[in-house]
């Protein structure tokens, strides 16, 4: 007897459509699974068997052939492992159901028929809509990232038993429901906040005009100095993520498996930390079939790379074309994939390789030389593509011994809040989202200069010897900056702040 389920995969982030066809013919007694299987998905036999048989129900003896269509698509992953068991009772008439056409199912089973959770629930809850599926049914803990999309009823059940009672009822159970707290964004909640960050004002001021305009950001200091206290906190102080930019990040975290268990959406925005030993395709993706990397993982966040010049030269220069494109594309013999990677990259390094170079308090100890070659592990090109770039001295014992708190990241965000929404306005007909997604064309239109900020802004580029692309990087900083202090035009002070944010990198690169 033929059967048939239906059921979901995911290629890169989005799923696909994939039947289950299981047929029951007399023969030796055999389990064969056929339609590009990978290991996973073949060891599904003895969990599908020792599953069926501990859920009360016979497993044939038959000749038992499951082909996964479409058949020229590697499957992954043990998701099928419920489809395939439900096909097996279908077909063997041991259950009879009259459901399966509008419904999908995807699930782990266990070894005594409980269901485990898996990867990609959201795009395939997602996908399944889109296809023209009634339901789906998951393992409870993927029920609420699953019942986020609208308009689609998700059931859970918790194991291969019940999962069969719940169709040969007709899904009358109530499906999974998603309260308003599940998918509040307005008020996002971090562990960390800015007001433990003791002294280091001018850095927290270039940070929050990295997050007002969207910038990237690099810190140079010696150990100890906080540079990676500061970078934790960046995220806190960003507008909260509207609904469209948390279901991209939920999907993302959901298909690698990263999103935590019985999680609705991701109403923070990410943080990631590679460390410097991270190969290319763990940092932007990679594989037979390409997964996503942290610069993808960083979508909508904050991917801070520490110690910069310690990660290895291929990995440092794939990262140009993420900043620029904001996406990730990864070919492969059998199939090219895009990723996104709209993330604001932070970056920390020491001045030199023992950490000290112009430390007020103690020597360092590295030959110019050797502070050289350290410092030219970062290219020219990667370096004009980070727009502020700027120290972080060593506290002094009264900044260590001062018990103010400071400013709570929630007054900054305020700030950044009204930032981003006079820049939503001046792009309202246009594609960019924020001041530093502009283009060389859309400087001229959006930021005229009058002709005293020109000319100091000449007068910084002779001295400070800018590039053509640092020279845009002033220019948006500035309009950040005016928006910052609600500025209808960009005067001298926001330049001259600008400008110190370039003078950096001329002032340790040459």
């Amino acid at each position: 007897m033929l059967a048939r389920v239906n059921s979901a995969a995911v290629l890169g982030i989005d799923a696909y459509a994939v039947q289950v066809e299981v047929d029951i013919s007399r023969g030796l007694r055999s389990f064969t699974i056929v339609g590009l299987p990978d290991v996973a998905v073949r060891e599904s036999r003895e969990r599908v068997e020792s599953a069926i048989r501990n859920s009360g129900f016979e497993f044939p003896l038959d000749r038992i052939t499951v082909n996964l269509a479409p058949a020229d698509i590697r499957k992954e992953g043990p998701s099928f492992d419920l489809p395939i068991a439900l096909g097996i009772l279908v077909a063997t008439g041991q259950v009879s159901i009259d459901e399966l056409d509008e419904t999908a199912l995807i699930g782990e089973l266990s070894l005594d028929g409980h269901l485990r959770r898996v990867a990609g629930a959201l795009p395939i809850a997602l996908g399944a809509r889109a296809w023209g599926q009634r339901a789906l049914i998951v393992p409870p803990a993927n029920g609420k990232e699953a019942a986020v999309v609208d308009d689609f009823e998700v059931y859970t059940t918790e194991n291969l038993y019940d999962c069969v009672c719940l169709l040969e009822q007709g899904l009358m159970d109530e499906p999974v429901q998603v309260t308003d707290e599940d998918l509040n964004l307005e008020a996002p909640s971090y562990e960390v906040d800015f007001s433990d960050v003791k002294g280091q004002g001018h850095v927290k001021r270039a940070l929050e005009v990295a997050a007002a305009g969207g910038h990237n950001v690099i810190m140079i200091g010696p150990p100890g100095a906080g540079k990676t206290m500061l970078a934790r906190r960046v995220p806190g102080i960003l507008p909260p993520m509207d609904l469209q930019e948390a279901l991209e990040v939920t999907k993302l975290y959901s298909v690698t498996g990263l999103l935590a268990e019985k999680t609705a959406l991701m109403t923070t925005r990410p943080f990631r930390h590679p460390h410097h030993t991270v190969s290319t395709a763990g940092l932007v993706g990679g594989g037979s079939i390409p997964k996503p990397g942290e610069v993808s993982l960083a979508h909508n966040g904050v991917l801070f790379l520490d110690e910069l010049p310690e990660f290895s030269h291929s990995a440092l220069e794939v990262l140009r074309q993420p900043l620029e494109d904001e996406a990730v594309t990864i070919a492969r013999a059998q199939v090219t994939m895009t990723f996104p990677a709209n993330f604001q990259l932070i970056a920390a390094m020491n001045p030199c390789p023992c950490g000290y170079y112009s430390d007020p308090q103690r020597q360092c100890t590295c030959s110019p030389g050797a502070i050289l070659r350290y410092r030219k592990r970062i290219s020219g090109p990667l370096l004009d593509r980070i727009d502020i770039h700027i120290e972080v001295p060593r506290l002094t014992p009264d900044e260590l011994m001062d018990r103010q708190p400071g400013e709570k990241s929630e007054d900054i965000r305020e700030r950044i809040i009204r930032a981003r929404q006079a820049q939503r306005t001046r792009f309202a007909d246009t594609n960019f989202h924020c001041n530093a997604q502009m283009t060389s064309k859309a400087l001229r239109h959006f930021c005229p200069l009058s002709e005293e900020v020109a000319a100091l802004l000449r007068a910084a580029i002779d001295q400070f010897a800018l590039s053509a692309r640092a020279h845009d990087r002033v220019i948006k900083l500035a309009r950040t900056i005016a928006d910052l202090a609600g500025a209808d035009h960009i005067a001298v002070p926001h330049i001259a702040e600008a400008v110190q944010y370039r003078s950096l990198d001329r002032k340790l690169w040459t």
